[in-house]
């Protein structure tokens, strides 16, 4: 069964049909929407600020979502997916993102609706990423802008398939509570 703490007397709390795996950790003052998926060996701290995370999110294996001491909370919006091994702390992800595999967002950043951080990005703090672009690179830069195609293609499908994903769970194993 997943890790899922209190902190400073704030609880986690979720929407209707997520999937939590059972490895994954989530403490403290974090509030998830619905159709959300947190895979495993993800953690989610909302030990030092909040954390909240909109409907249709997916956070794959392996990723920190995290947070600035009374400084910089973490804002996740819908139908977003993070991916596999990605770092996320103390910033702001809009609609319709995709962050790839082992990507890093650091503090203050914003991510602008309709983007793609490519796979092992790092957005240094305060990197603000243009609503409709894809960014990479050491440190991120904006290499192009992104079609309706590839919003509809990637981001979209990818959202959508972990909600298929995440049912082949759920239908099985028992969900966390509110």
């Amino acid at each position: 069964m997943a890790t899922i703490l209190s902190v400073l007397g704030k609880t986690p709390q979720f929407g209707t049909n997520c999937f939590v795996a059972p490895n994954a950790t989530i403490v403290g003052d974090v509030v998830m929407g619905d159709d959300c998926s947190i895979w495993f060996n993800t953690v989610i701290r909302g030990d030092v600020h909040y954390i909240k995370i909109g409907n249709k999110v997916n956070i794959q294996d392996g990723a920190i979502i995290h947070c600035t001491y009374q400084k910089n909370p973490t804002e996740i919006g819908s139908n977003v997916s993070i991916g596999h091994n990605a770092l996320i702390h103390g910033c702001t992800i809009q609609d319709n993102v995709l962050i790839g595999m082992g990507a890093i967002v650091m503090d203050r950043c914003l991510i602008h609706s309709n983007s793609i951080v490519a796979a092992g990005t790092v957005l240094l703090e305060g990197t603000i990423v243009e609503a409709g672009s894809i960014y990479a690179g050491v440190p991120g830069k904006k290499v192009k802008d992104i079609s309706k195609d590839l919003i509809s293609g990637e981001i979209d499908r990818i959202a959508n398939n972990y909600v298929k994903y995440a049912s082949w769970f759920v239908e099985h194993n028992e969900a966390p509570t509110k």
